[in-house]
């Protein structure tokens, strides 16, 4: 099977559900600035979130238009499930947009969690705007020298077996060797 031309990942969905969960994770990224997913929708939904926000960014009346017709609009509602008067596209062009008017692209961050899913064991990621306003929390990764820590010990741990292996067989060889001396 060739697999030229073939962009994009499947998600074991078909093409219409493929492109609805896209839709509906953009207009709930847009909405709420960040999402809670797994990877692999995350990856997904960060180029068409990212190409919709380029798209924003130039404001035009053509722009706002494509916009609608790649995500479809969704009136936007608040904590008590009101409608706020708002849709998607308008916050996406009043809203966010401006706040990436001098960004040259990345607008979006993925955030790995500890998290995973109880059925399938999916890690579960952070989708959310890359705003300056918020900068990624956290410090560099905990795991940075454990990886070279642990190896070390496994070897010092093995060569202490081995060590513990020697002096048994040369005391188990010892007496031996006295019986046959003994035997001569």
């Amino acid at each position: 099977m060739s697999s030229h031309m073939i962009r994009g990942r499947q998600l074991s969905r078909d093409t219409e559900h493929r492109k609805s969960l896209r839709r509906s994770l953009v207009q709930s990224l847009f909405e709420h600035g960040k999402i809670r997913t797994t990877l692999p929708k995350a990856k997904e939904v960060r180029a068409f979130a990212e190409k919709l926000i380029t798209l924003a960014r130039t404001g035009t009346l053509n722009a706002r238009r494509r916009v609608i017709s790649y995500m479809n609009d969704r009136r936007l509602v608040d904590d008590e499930q009101e409608f706020t008067g708002q849709s998607v596209v308008q916050k996406l062009f009043s809203e966010v947009a401006p706040k990436f008017a001098d960004r040259p692209g990345g607008y979006t961050r993925i955030i790995k969690t500890a998290q995973h899913r109880i059925g399938d064991g999916g890690s579960i990621v952070v989708l959310e705007l890359a705003h300056e306003a918020t900068p990624p929390k956290g410090t560099i990764r905990r795991s940075a020298g454990l990886r070279r820590k642990r190896n070390e010990r496994k070897h010092q741990f093995a060569s202490r077996l081995k060590k513990g292996e020697k002096t048994e067989k040369a005391a188990a060889a010892a007496p031996a060797q006295e019986e046959q001396k003994s035997a001569e």
